[in-house]
Order: C-alpha cells, then structure tokens, then sequence
C-alpha cells in the first residue's frame, strides 16, 4: 500500500509543480503582450505556442472575458489553475498522506 501512496504523492508533486510552471507561462506571456515584443523571436513564438491555444478556448467558452480592449483569459486561466491545484492536487497529496499513515 505504501508503494501506491508514494505514487499517487509524486503524482501530486509533479502536477502541482506544473501547474506552478504554467502559471508562470502565463504571467510572462500576458507581460510580454503589453510591450509587443519581436513575433519571430523563439522565446516569444513557444509562450504563444503553450499559452494561446488555451486562452483561445477560454475566449470562446466566456466571451465576457474581453472588456473593452482588455483580454481577461490569462486571470481566468489562473484561477482554474489555482483551484485544481488547491482542490484536486492537494486532495491527491492528501489522500496520499493518509495512505501511508493507514487511515
């Protein structure tokens, strides 16, 4: 049992760190669009590359997210991150936690 309990806890681990690092995507994808940085630049072209696919989603599924020239979708995005990481990532290292003590 405790094998599994390891396992489900590198689980939680490992998404909470990608969850953290796709957070920080965000906010320097959303900073960048500010000061309109070179589109041909590598760095640029993979944060639009990991970033607006799903920003695209989120201005289609919630068009109120565009006010008045101000797009929305990366504080969105932020907040479903923040909330899977602290429900369902947390729950799973939890669970985890539980496992091993035998409870």
């Amino acid at each position: 049992m405790f094998v599994l309990a390891n396992i489900l806890g590198a689980i939680a681990t490992i998404l909470h760190g990608l969850i953290f690092v796709y957070t920080w995507i965000i906010i320097i994808a959303a900073l960048l669009s500010f000061v309109r940085p070179d589109p041909y630049n590598p760095i640029v072209r993979m944060l639009h590359a990991l970033t607006q696919p799903l920003q695209w989603r989120v201005r289609r599924w919630l068009p109120f997210v565009m006010m008045g020239g101000l797009d929305l979708s990366p504080l969105v995005i932020i907040m479903a991150l923040q909330f899977v990481d602290y429900a369902l990532v947390a729950s799973l290292a939890e669970w985890a936690v539980r496992m091993r003590m035998g409870s």
